[in-house]
């Protein structure tokens, strides 16, 4: 049966949303960085200094790394679309998206290999169950661009600002001797853990809790799959999937970086704590503002809805953004605040 005309106008209503969010938010502050760039190599020219930065030499990228660049994004596009974990459109921008990382650095692939395989894996955990409470379940998920978008834009601003800033390269987390490639690798752990343990915590702890999720605002008992309803297995799932990111960062930074520059830089074991740190934080930013900004109805079938009409119960939020803009926002906001945190709690030896 076709949507009413008010639901339909609800869905362009959540996809204008988001895509404003996204065309405002992610080049804003992509240039802000460039703008900081041209001035800090301003102040240092005017002061006799030289500043090693992509306006100083071209990046010199290797055949090699392009061919990976070109060929491993492909092959996980094209497997994410034979699985149904990725429609044509979230395939095609997957692409775009996972050139950018590659082709800066093999640590980001890491996080985006892991982060993909494991939240996909987890979508299709007991989809019998999740079919029953929401109302626009997917077979295997088929995330569509805006969903790729939203979960990895943050971490390709972040990725394409360290290729021209930092270069085609993997570093160790060193913010003394490199601290704008590790911020921005801090950066784009924080995005990639929080968007996994976000995922780990919903698709998992939806399925597996033994009771009905509690609001994280008021802490009453709310429908499963509520948006902003959490439980305790949930909340433990979003610490393992941001471990995970952050362990497979911390295997490809061991494996990628040079031997020389692993020996001289400070202990890269925080790179799993942080990770883990991110998937739990990040998993309660998002059930906080989905408990808030999120409308969240129970319809005439017992499932969970996100838009309000006559024969839906209102249960928590209010109609102001989408799951999309939610899980954009949670990642921007992790993408800056793990940097901030972990330059002052790194170990210096």
């Amino acid at each position: 049966m076709a949507p009413n005309n008010s639901s339909k106008a609800h869905i362009n209503n959540d996809h204008i949303v988001t895509v404003l969010v996204c065309a405002i938010a992610i080049p804003l502050s992509m240039s802000l960085w460039i703008i900081n760039l041209i001035y800090t190599k301003f102040v240092a020219r005017m002061k006799g200094l030289m500043v090693s930065s992509f306006f100083d030499e071209p990046v010199v990228i290797s055949p090699a790394r392009w061919l990976a660049a070109c060929f491993i994004p492909i092959m996980i596009a094209f497997y994410g679309y034979q699985k149904k974990s990725l429609n044509l459109s979230g395939a095609l921008f997957g692409i775009v998206v996972g050139f950018v990382l590659t082709l800066s650095n093999f640590c980001f692939l890491a996080t985006l290999l892991t982060f993909f395989t494991s939240s996909s894996k987890a979508t299709k955990f007991r989809p019998h169950l999740k079919r029953k409470i929401e109302e626009d379940f997917k077979e295997g998920g088929q995330r569509n661009w805006i969903q790729v978008l939203c979960n990895a834009g943050m971490a390709t601003q972040l990725a394409l600002l360290y290729l021209m800033d930092v270069g085609a390269s993997e570093k160790p987390i060193d913010f003394f001797n490199h601290y704008r490639a590790s911020w921005l690798s801090m950066g784009v752990l924080g995005v990639f853990a929080c968007c996994n343990g976000d995922t780990w915590a919903s698709e998992l702890g939806t399925v597996m809790a033994k009771s009905d999720p509690f609001l994280i605002t008021s802490f009453k008992k709310v429908p499963n799959g509520t948006n902003g309803g959490v439980t305790l297995i949930g909340t433990f799932f979003s610490m393992v999937g941001g471990t995970v990111i952050g362990l497979s960062q911390y295997l490809a930074t061991f494996y990628f970086s040079d031997k020389a520059s692993w020996d001289n830089a400070p202990p890269q074991w925080p790179l799993i704590l942080f990770g883990a740190f991110a998937g739990f934080f990040g998993s309660l930013i998002d059930s906080f503002m989905g408990a808030t900004l999120q409308y969240s109805g129970l319809d005439k079938d017992g499932k969970i809805v996100s838009h309000s009409s006559k024969s839906v119960k209102h249960i928590s939020g209010r109609n102001v953004l989408d799951n999309h803009s939610v899980n954009l926002i949670t990642t921007v906001i992790m993408g800056l605040l793990m940097p901030t945190i972990s330059k002052s709690l790194w170990p210096i030896i």
